[in-house]
């Protein structure tokens, strides 16, 4: 471990509210009205959830994304500082709103309406060499949700490296669905790539898993591929694939973040030089732990809460 870092983990991404619909009556139509039973306001974006549940795993973890100066910007911060989450690297706007989504969940299902405002301004030129070198590990998170840094990706994982640093990718969702990442530029400096599996075979054009390895192998270093139910599978650079299998949940409460508590999971053990399968079987785990919770932070609440989790659910005994 290199002692002389600040932070385990910094993770860059977007920043947002979310504003979360459950037990709702049936689906929106235009000039129409329904109800949903449940409201819960909490931090949302992805790159959020996996840096407060990361920190939840005892990770030292600090968050780079832009904010704006409103009362959500200030929500954000409080409830990042709240999970543990060093927030003296966030960058506050003072001409744009902070990020919001409206999620409507339906089981293990849901539709978002999101409002990027600010963190759809972050740019390289926020982003300084030293603070990258800061931490042991960069992750960064829901690129096409910021349009101001996508096609600087490449210069920015480049940099992270040269300084010094393990990096992972999690491309997201892409609202416009052009899914036009520059992959090759990109993928050479990530040293895990963690899409699922719709994502995947979106970004490469293909239809099976196998097809889109073929299109990344030449780029890619190691690839995790999140497929819900049926587990991840992992594909190394030398390649090696392997299938873990997923920790099911009977009585899912809902699936926000899930796949970002995967990641937690997994980067949690990767920064302490666990095998890659290793890290795949705990994030698959931490994965079945979100979904005993509202929320994508709900079920990381303390260590002890987490080890509770997994024993009582899922018949695991972990050490955090």
């Amino acid at each position: 471990m290199d002692t002389r870092r600040k932070f385990d983990v910094i993770a860059v991404g977007e920043l947002n509210v979310d504003l979360i619909l459950n037990g709702i009556h049936g689906f929106p139509e235009i000039g129409k009205e329904i109800l949903a039973n449940e409201m819960t306001l909490t931090l949302g974006s992805s790159t959020a959830i996996f840096a407060a549940n990361t920190a939840a795993l005892g990770a030292k973890v600090a968050f780079l994304g832009k904010t704006g100066n409103d009362l959500f910007g200030q929500f954000v911060k409080e409830a990042l500082h709240e999970k543990k989450v060093d927030t003296s690297l966030l960058i506050t706007s003072e001409v744009s709103k902070t990020g919001a989504t409206v999620v409507m969940n339906y089981n293990e299902d849901r539709a978002n309406v999101t409002h990027m405002g600010a963190m759809a301004t972050l740019s390289i030129a926020d982003i300084k060499p030293e603070v990258l070198a800061q931490a042991r590990h960069i992750h960064f998170s829901s690129c096409f949700l910021q349009p101001g840094i996508k096609d600087s990706l490449g210069e920015f994982f480049a940099m992270a490296k040269e300084n010094g640093c393990t990096t992972s990718l999690d491309s997201q969702w892409d609202p416009e669905e052009r899914w036009d990442l520059d992959l090759p530029k990109i993928l050479p400096y990530v040293d895990i790539f963690m899409p699922n599996l719709q994502e995947l075979l979106l970004l490469t054009n293909t239809s099976t898993i196998q097809q889109a390895l073929e299109v990344l192998r030449p780029m890619a270093n190691t690839i995790i591929i999140k497929d819900g139910s049926r587990g991840a599978v992992l594909a190394q650079s030398d390649g090696v694939i392997k299938r873990k299998k997923a920790f099911l949940n009977i009585n899912v409460k809902d699936a926000i973040g899930a796949g970002d508590s995967f990641n937690a999971g997994f980067i949690s053990r990767f920064i302490q030089a666990e095998p890659l399968e290793k890290c795949v079987e705990f994030g698959n785990l931490m994965g079945a732990v979100n979904t005993t919770s509202a929320g994508g932070t709900g079920a990381f609440r303390s260590k002890d809460h987490i080890i509770q989790i997994a024993s009582d659910h899922f018949g695991v005994k972990i050490r955090i």
